[in-house]
């Protein structure tokens, strides 16, 4: 979807003509429910795994990031979730995987070549380059000179790059800048292989890359990010009502799947003269930030601009056969569409808390929820000592076909508790010279730091009862509108 982040890439096709877009993040009314600021998230993100600057050896390069082991695992659970929810749990969607370079007409039709813009100005002052709607003030955000810029002028956000050896004007083709399209053009093909009828779903993960004026803010806004997007395609006279479905049905996901409190999270509806031309209704589900309310997600009704737009262009019919009224139909879409890595970022600092212990030592403690924590249950062996290392290892290797695990023997057994409650880690099990005896462990638990005993022999099923018990209770269904109705 088209819009000038990635925050969750909602804007659908720009109007033809420049777009003016609203700032992206809105200032809290109230104190901060949050318990970091993005220096703080940045630090342990690098420190413990999480996320590190691209080519750092280097000098890193422009808002860009590489993730560490404990990244790549958090972002693998947050997609497996997204696309549980949205595909394999569901009898009315399919997943496709689209090329990330195509036939640069698909960017004509949609309207990225000529109108996907941001509007430009260079400061004056300290010739810092910055997107015109992001000046608060006539202030530049990058020196504090007051009315010291350029004229405005727009600047296409389209990655341009060559397809063959050749260099020229005719081999010209682009880095998608979302997955959206690529599920539009394969509407035929995918309505005809699959033989479903409407409302069906097109969805697909994957990468996307905008050519980003002011990226930053961490992973916030990057010029590479992954996106999970969604096409519902629906009959005409539903689709309003299928908006409605989806806009509460992805509220209720980042509540109950994500476990992210209430109070952080807000659905806003774009007023009249934020929509495009075409939609009938667009909503932001939005997280409250250190920075303030930035969007999380869009659900986006797009009409039947895009099909039209392709079938136009393309010279290919893109309709569905109704057979009960026996004619043809361009069918209306509703689109889901986030970003993963907004969605981490959102989860890190809901997560981050510290608190004082009883000897008044500071503990840091990521209360991520246990489906999306790249560790589930850390195996700690009380020391390095040859006679407990054997059965250490036979522990985790009993629980590493069930669990996401990390063996941890590295510093004292309080400082491994406290990396462990740092990157979210929600069980421990504590190996000690007893287990020699009693064949029994100690689990701790990351938010109470309660510690039960427990046979090994029932380590396995006792580890499961403690995470299902953490989920967040799953709460009424969304009632889906009545289909064909």
């Amino acid at each position: 979807m088209l819009g000038s982040d990635h925050r969750a890439p909602t804007r659908a096709p720009p109007r033809r003509g420049r777009i003016r877009r609203r700032p992206s993040e809105r200032r809290l009314d109230a104190g901060l429910s949050v318990k970091a600021n993005l220096e703080i998230l940045t630090s342990l993100a690098k420190r413990r795994g999480f996320a590190y600057p691209s080519a750092e050896i280097y000098g890193g390069f422009q808002s860009t990031w590489d993730y560490g082991p404990l990244g790549v695992e958090m972002k693998r659970q947050i997609r497996e979730l997204w696309w549980r929810s949205t595909v394999q749990a569901r009898d009315d969607v399919v997943g496709i995987e689209a090329a990330v370079i195509t036939n640069p007409a698909v960017w004509r039709a949609s309207g990225h070549v000529d109108h996907f813009t941001d509007p430009l100005v260079d400061c004056l002052e300290c010739r810092a380059r910055v997107r015109a709607d992001h000046i608060e003030g006539g202030v530049c955000p990058s020196c504090g000179a007051a009315g010291r810029f350029t004229e405005e002028r727009s600047f296409n956000l389209l990655f341009r790059t060559y397809v063959g050896p050749v260099e020229e004007e005719s081999s010209v083709a682009y880095l998608r800048p979302e997955t959206a399209q690529g599920m539009f053009v394969n509407f035929d093909n995918v309505l005809t292989s699959t033989r479903r009828r409407l409302p069906l779903g097109i969805a697909q993960i994957g990468r996307s890359y905008r050519n980003e004026i002011t990226p930053g803010q961490f992973i916030f806004r990057t010029r590479e990010f992954e996106q999970m997007e969604m096409e519902f395609f629906c009959d005409p006279s539903e689709s309003l009502a299928w908006h409605r479905y989806w806009k509460e049905e992805r509220l209720r996901w980042y509540r109950e799947a994500l476990a992210v409190p209430a109070e952080l999270l807000r659905l806003r509806d774009h007023g009249a003269e934020e929509l495009a031309h075409y939609s009938g209704a667009t909503a932001d589900i939005e997280f409250r930030f250190p920075w303030g309310w930035g969007e999380l997600e869009g659900v986006a009704h797009r009409g039947d601009f895009d099909l039209r737009a392709h079938a136009g262009a393309s010279g290919r019919q893109l309709s569905y056969f109704d057979p009960e009224r026996e004619q043809h139909v361009v069918p209306h879409v509703v689109e889901p569409a986030v970003g993963v890595d907004r969605i981490l970022i959102a989860l890190l600092f809901a997560a981050y808390d510290e608190e004082t212990d009883d000897r008044g030592e500071r503990r840091v403690v990521l209360r991520l929820a246990a489906d999306v924590a790249p560790v589930e249950v850390a195996v700690l062996p009380l020391s390095r000592n040859e006679r407990l290392v054997p059965t250490a290892r036979a522990v985790w290797d009993e629980l590493r076909p069930h669990f996401r695990t990390q063996y941890d023997d590295a510093q004292s057994i309080g400082r491994r508790y406290r990396r462990q409650d740092e990157i979210g880690t929600p069980q421990c099990v504590t190996v000690d010279f007893d287990t020699l005896d009693d064949h029994a462990v100690t689990i701790r638990d990351r938010d109470t730091m309660e510690q039960d005993r427990v046979p090994v022999p029932g380590l396995v099923e006792a580890l499961r009862t403690r995470i299902e018990a953490s989920r967040p209770q799953a709460g009424p269904p969304v009632e889906a509108p009545a289909r064909g109705g």
